[in-house]
């Protein structure tokens, strides 16, 4: 089988098409047959060594999302079979197996099933995305820890960055919720984007009293902010919030240090959620991936240009092109095509 590979940190240049055998699946593993392959920041920074870890393994296949369908199944397992359509998230995170290769074995808890509507690009563009944006969205502390149609009825949430990958999955997954969504871009186009993903209300931070803007549409406060950029955002998003309010920051976009007051903080009564979908708790991840996948059945979480959230497609051997157009900050997302359907 055909697999993408990298022995060192550095740039893209430094991963490369190679062939080897496929793995068996063993006990609570599962294999699948990969059709797309998703690439997130997270994949490009791990290649990088960005994150700090270095190599973790001497030999590294990349990209934690993708979808395709169950190849194998080891001993033990009995959700899965063989010819299911599934969606798999965190596939290289502490293993050194991602989605970039034709046959990857996983765990069983990390495959999900693909509802028979949804194409092998939206599965594979649900992972990292669509579970971060679930977990700022449950987290509140009069908010639900599980979403579905009217869970949010009645709330407010304010989506940093609508135009990202996150962020077009929290406008969807939240205006499927039944909240009312506020969402912040920064040009035209990218409003474009944000309003094909269903947001209620777009404002241009570049325009004018962005604050002021937010609070037209939200004269109480918003409940929840899904916030990208709390380095730059915070003292915005401490204005807007209402009173037991949550800021759930998933990212550090624009800078590490964050300048807190204390008392304007505290005399809210707000929640600073972090957000770090790797150390998520295993229940709350089986949580997200049953409730994006309910959302994906029922037609209210979608990718491409109509939902906010144009494709951009590389074939296998040119995977490291993929990773240096995330890296590079492409708008939408970044697939990977690696087999047939």
């Amino acid at each position: 089988m055909r697999a993408v590979v990298f022995t060192e940190n550095g740039t893209s240049d430094v991963l490369k098409l190679v062939e080897r055998e496929p793995a068996e699946p063993g006990a609570g593993e599962v294999r699948v047959r990969v059709v797309r392959s998703g690439v997130n920041p997270t994949d490009w920074k791990v290649r990088q060594g960005a994150t700090g870890q270095g190599m973790a393994f001497p030999e590294i296949v990349p990209n934690l999302d993708g979808a395709g369908v169950v190849d194998v199944v080891g001993e033990g397992v009995h959700r899965l079979h063989p010819g299911d359509r599934v969606w798999v998230i965190l596939a290289a995170h502490q293993r050194p197996t991602g989605t970039a290769q034709e046959l990857v074995v996983l765990p069983e808890e990390r495959v999900f099933p693909l509802p028979d509507a949804a194409s092998y690009d939206l599965g594979a563009s649900l992972g990292v995305p669509a579970v971060t944006a679930h977990r700022t969205l449950t987290t509140s502390e009069d908010g639900p820890r599980r979403l579905g149609p009217g869970t949010l009825e009645n709330s407010t949430v304010l989506v940093q960055g609508g135009a990202g990958a996150v962020g077009n999955a929290a406008i969807q997954l939240g205006v499927w919720a039944g909240a009312t969504v506020i969402t912040t871009v920064s040009s035209d186009a990218k409003a474009t984007l944000a309003r094909a993903a269903g947001a209620h209300h777009v404002v241009d931070y570049t325009a004018g009293d962005t604050a002021a803007a937010i609070r037209e549409h939200a004269p109480e406060g918003v409940d929840i902010v899904v916030e990208v950029a709390p380095a730059q955002n915070l003292e915005l998003d401490l204005s807007v919030i209402r009173s037991r309010g949550t800021i759930a920051i998933y990212a550090n976009n624009g800078g590490d240090e964050v300048p807190l007051s204390v008392r304007q903080t505290f005399s809210t009564n707000v929640r600073m959620q972090f957000v770090y979908l790797y150390l998520v708790g295993a229940e709350a991840l089986e949580n997200a991936a049953e409730d994006v996948t309910a959302a994906v059945r029922e037609g209210a979480l979608a990718v491409g240009e109509e939902r906010g959230l144009p494709l951009h497609h590389f074939p296998l051997e040119k995977t490291a092109d993929a990773h240096a157009a995330v890296e590079d900050g492409v708008v939408g997302k970044v697939l990977v095509d690696v087999g047939d359907a």
